[in-house]
């Protein structure tokens, strides 16, 4: 996890992410764990896979990935060069 805000590339490609909602570039990221009913029904709540969250600093809304296809990058050191 970044201590701080941070930009995103999503993909191979590094493709520049925005918020769907309010188009910020600003991010926290933090685990979200991906809950299934046997798993809690049986007490395995740890056992359940987990997926990135990326919570917009603007307006904190909470975009999820499922896959390590988001990169994260410091604020002030700007986006990384596509080529």
């Amino acid at each position: 996890m970044s201590k701080g805000p941070v930009l995103v590339t999503v993909g191979p490609d590094r493709r520049r992410f925005a918020c769907l909602v309010c188009r910020g570039n600003l991010f926290y990221d933090r685990e979200i764990k991906l809950n299934t009913t046997g798993a809690e029904l049986f007490d395995f709540a740890w056992a359940n896979a987990s997926a990135d969250g990326l919570v917009c600093q603007e307006c904190g809304y909470v975009h999820t990935f499922v896959r390590d296809c988001v990169e994260l990058w410091k604020a002030g050191g700007g986006y990384p060069d596509a080529g």
